[in-house]
Parts: structure tokens; C-alpha cells; sequence
């Protein structure tokens, strides 16, 4: 556990150094000068590789902004895993030897089993995998789109002169 919490600062300043280090500010990603229509695929596809890498942390920003409405929306699918992962931790914790309740012996197994047979139908009806499938197809769409739309700056045409040095 002390490993865990002496990893998780570092883990949380790289984060910060190469992802939100990247960000570009509003007025630059959300520049209405520089939307045009591009003229062909091969046009769209390089603006789409340059603005993807150029962006990347503002695609970022967005695909976690998705994430959080996409978890509030289904409060049910936080309850189930939650329930999940609660009652793993739970049975760890204070059921690690079987408990005779009257008759009957309750072992860590039927405990495991009751939570997989309450749990697991929750987790289906909770939708994950269609959460899962909107947040793919609406974040390609929104970070596709935004990156097909916006024109590279002038710094585009020295992007591969700098990488052939």
C-alpha cells in the first residue's frame, strides 16, 4: 500500500509535465479563423496527424470531460461497480475464515458467489459496454472533426524541417 501512495505523486507529475504541459490555450483551439473545409482526404489526414499531435492535450481534456458526464449520466453504473469492488474489499477484510450463522457455514466462496450473483446482473443492466461505445464514438467524432476542421498554424511547415535535423 506505501508503494502505491509513493507512486501515485509521481505518477500524477508526469501527467502534468507531458500531457497538461501540452495544452494549448482556448483562443488557439478554438480559433474560428482557421476552420475551413478540407480540400481532399489527403489534406484531411494531415491535418488530422499534425492537429492530433498539436492538440493532444486538449483532446485529452476532452475525452476526460466526456468520461465524467458519461459516469454522472449513469449513476447506476457507478453504484454497480462500486457495489463490485465494495463488496470485494469487504469480504477481504472481515470474512477471511468461514462464520457459522446458526446452522449454516458461510465461507469467503458462498460470500463471493452471492456478490457475483447480486452484483453481475446490476453491471449488466448498469449498460457499460454501450457507456463504453458513446464515449469512443462521440470523442472520435468530436476530436476528428475538430482536428480535419482547423488549418495547422504557419509553425506546420517547420514542423518537418526540425525533425529532419
Amino acid at each position: 500500500m506505501d508503494l502505491i501512495r509513493a507512486t501515485i505523486p509521481a505518477y500524477i507529475q508526469s501527467l502534468k509535465e507531458t500531457r497538461l504541459g501540452s495544452l494549448r490555450s482556448p483562443a488557439e483551439f478554438f480559433d474560428v479563423h482557421r476552420i475551413s473545409r478540407p480540400a481532399d482526404m489527403n489534406q484531411a489526414t494531415s491535418r488530422i496527424s499534425y492537429n492530433t499531435r498539436y492538440f493532444s492535450g486538449n483532446y485529452g481534456l476532452i475525452v476526460a470531460a466526456l468520461t465524467v458526464y458519461a459516469l454522472l449520466t449513469n449513476l447506476f453504473l457507478i453504484f454497480a461497480v462500486l457495489f463490485l469492488v465494495g463488496g470485494f474489499a469487504a469480504i477481504n477484510k472481515w470474512a477471511p475464515e468461514p462464520l457459522q450463522v446458526g446452522d449454516h457455514i458461510v465461507t469467503q466462496k458462498s460470500l463471493y458467489i452471492a456478490l457475483f450473483v447480486i452484483g453481475l446482473p446490476m453491471l449488466y443492466i448498469a449498460s457499460p459496454i454501450s457507456t463504453f461505445f458513446w464515449l469512443v464514438g462521440a470523442s472520435a467524432i468530436l476530436v476528428l472533426g475538430h482536428a480535419a476542421l482547423i488549418e495547422p498554424g504557419v509553425e506546420s511547415e517547420y514542423a518537418a524541417v526540425q525533425d529532419q535535423v
